[in-house]
């Protein structure tokens, strides 16, 4: 052996032997799993978690609410065997103390951001299953809301929000619901291309709910059932709601009755409304046999709001719109630069728009 050969093994073995030449530890900022089992705390693994990190509950049912502030997180069940959140012992969190099941909460100028929960049932919770505020990007994915004493899901205050593959039924108000604010009076937000796709809404009293939002989707639901299907609502403020699509979604036997409230009559019936909003596109829905006789009732309903708001430039196109009652089509409304095209449908009001 040479001495060049000898002083190149002995700088290797230097290397090697202070670390350099050896695999690097994990950085102290690396995403942590934080595992839970039923009897634990889902809300101490919350509380232990960093941005970056996922909470995993094992299947099993979990007695407690749970908040989420920390941006960047997952909280996921079980995606083989159901993992199941419901009411606990009262606890001293505004979450538990409000009646939801996870709260997703930011504050103002600084929302909670790319929080995922998915593959959760959220279970008979006095208000809502999952209710979020302030978030930017929040997915829901494969959640299961049922029996809630108000909304299966609800957000308010949220952006670019994604609503995917989830499960409402037999909530007391709607499955699915997206509002501006819940608090206070002001006019439609930009909800910033929040998606609302291949949900299925049954057994509540409206599956889906937009409320005083701009610019999202809903698409490829599935909502059967329910006393109305998919409301649209806006009203007199500034900017008014609308700018948004509703395309292909299965809207079928949503024939439940619902009573009247202080500020809607009776539903049954009720496929899409459209209540004061503007340019807003309803386009290839397959709409089929909701028949009722309220004010609401029908395939596709164009309806004044109930402050006296107009339905303005709104587009009805190319849907499968079929056995409703009272009618297929109608537009009980008499604002301005509403078009229907293209529809397949039997009868309409008022008569020739099939």
């Amino acid at each position: 052996m040479t001495k060049r050969q000898i002083a190149y093994l002995a700088c290797t073995v230097a290397l090697v032997g202070s670390g350099l030449g050896a695999a690097a530890p994990a950085a102290a900022g690396s995403p942590k799993v934080h595992r839970v089992k039923p009897g634990e705390s889902i809300q101490k693994a919350v509380d232990a978690a960093k941005p970056g990190d996922t909470v995993v509950l094992s299947p099993g049912t979990y007695r407690e609410s749970v908040r989420i502030t920390t941006s960047n997180l997952t909280l996921r069940g079980s995606t083989v065997f159901p993992t199941v959140i419901a009411p606990g012992k009262a606890a001293d969190d505004t979450c538990a103390k409000a009646g939801h099941g996870i709260c997703v909460t930011g504050k103002d100028g600084s929302p909670v951001k790319r929080v995922t929960v998915r593959s959760l049932t959220l279970r008979g919770f006095a208000k809502n299953g999952l209710w979020a505020s302030r978030t930017d990007r929040l997915k829901i994915h494969r959640v299961t809301a049922e029996k809630n004493g108000n909304w299966g899901i609800a957000l308010e205050r949220s952006v670019r929000s994604v609503l995917t593959h989830n499960v409402a039924r037999d909530n007391a108000d709607a499955g699915l619901f997206v509002s501006n604010t819940t608090d206070t009076e002001s006019g439609a937000v930009d909800a910033e291309g929040t998606k609302i796709s291949h949900n299925r809404l049954s057994g509540n009293r409206i599956g889906i709910t937009v409320r005083r939002l701009r610019n999202l989707t809903v698409d490829r639901n599935e909502a059967t059932g329910n006393c109305a299907a998919v409301f649209v609502v806006g009203d007199e403020s500034k900017p008014r709601a609308g700018a948004m699509s509703l395309r292909q979604n299965y809207i079928h036997s949503n024939n439940k009755h619902c009573p009247k409230t202080p500020r809607l009559p009776f539903l049954q019936g009720s496929g899409i409304v459209l209540t004061g909003a503007e340019e807003t596109l309803v386009a290839k829905n397959r709409i089929e046999d909701n028949v009722g006789s309220s004010p609401l009732s029908g395939g596709i309903v164009l309806f004044k709001s109930f402050v006296g708001a107009l339905n303005e430039r709104n587009e009805i196109r190319d849907n499968v719109v079929l056995r409703n009652g009272s009618a297929d089509l109608a537009n009980r409304d008499t604002g301005k630069g509403n078009t229907f095209s293209g529809n397949t449908c039997e009868v309409s009001e008022p008569a020739g728009m099939c």
